[in-house]
């Protein structure tokens, strides 16, 4: 049976972007959908706007709930926002952080100066960027396949599906490529289960199977292009003018896209688990 949800926004102020109708807005999608299809929607973006990730936080919500059923956990967290970041980034943090964090950052004095920096930045008009980190515990050996289906492909491909996503690297990622094979290499060791390793600089995926260690990855997050500072732009006409945007928009992405890296990455790890036939699934259990 198909399932379906209604959200009512009754907040919803359609005429503050009447001043955006004949223009485009640098950094937003409005010139490249309106190359692509000819029309665009000046009120927030359309299906360019972040409004959509409603409908991805939901069945990720769903996705969650099975994969809790099966020891899985996904847990994302704030690593870093403009210049301030955890050191290091991925470390057996106290996970989730959420419920007593501003912004879910695991560690409060790191948070402390993210918070100030985006408080900063938004008295300035301007905005920052961040990164989410992400964690995937639970998930056993063998989960993948090969060539276009790697685990970590089609995750970096769900990732860089998020707005304003702009960066995405899992297990040491751009490091790696400063390190020696004996640095990142992930000895193997018997345990109790079988076989487990001494570290985890792969993150958890191997020739694009997982490991059954913890799956990490961080995504990097772009300023949100509406600032309160003058921008030069033009109009759908091509005449050159001065952008000042007005109304309400945040000075950054966190802590907002939390749930939202969570989503998918619950949903693609479900995904490939079903597809991998690591268990059924049983549309009516309760």
């Amino acid at each position: 049976m198909p399932i379906g949800f209604l959200v009512y926004n009754h907040d919803a102020r359609s005429e503050a972007y009447d001043a955006l109708k004949e223009l485009f807005r640098p950094s937003h999608a409005d010139y490249t959908w309106q190359m692509k299809y000819g029309i665009r929607d000046h009120r927030g973006g359309g299906r360019a706007s972040a409004r959509e990730h409603i409908a991805r936080v939901v069945a990720g919500a769903i996705a969650k709930q099975y994969l809790s059923r099966q020891g899985v956990a996904v847990h994302a967290y704030t690593s870093r926002v403009g210049s301030v970041q955890l050191e290091p980034e991925y470390a057996p943090w106290e996970l989730p952080c959420r419920e007593d964090s501003l912004i879910g950052c695991p560690d409060r004095e790191k948070e402390s100066e993210m918070v100030e920096l985006i408080r900063a930045v938004r008295r300035a008009e301007d905005s920052i960027g961040g990164v989410v980190t992400c964690v995937i515990r639970g998930v056993p050996p063998g989960v993948g396949e090969p060539v276009f289906d790697r685990f970590q492909a089609r995750l970096a491909h769900y990732m860089m599906s998020i707005n304003a996503a702009k960066g995405f690297e899992y297990g040491e990622g751009f490091r790696a490529a400063t390190m020696k094979g004996s640095e990142h290499n992930d000895a193997f060791r018997p345990s109790s289960g079988g076989v487990t390793t001494l570290t985890n600089h792969s993150g958890g995926i191997q020739g694009g199977v997982t490991t059954g260690d913890e799956i990490y990855f961080r995504v990097a997050f772009k300023p949100i292009p509406t600032i309160g500072l003058p921008q030069q732009s033009v109009t759908t006409s091509g005449e050159e003018i001065e952008l000042r945007a007005s109304g309400r928009h945040d000075p950054c992405v966190i802590p907002r896209v939390l749930p939202v890296v969570e989503a998918m990455a619950a949903m693609l790890t479900l995904d490939m688990m079903l597809e991998g036939g690591y268990y059924p699934l049983k549309i009516n259990e309760k």
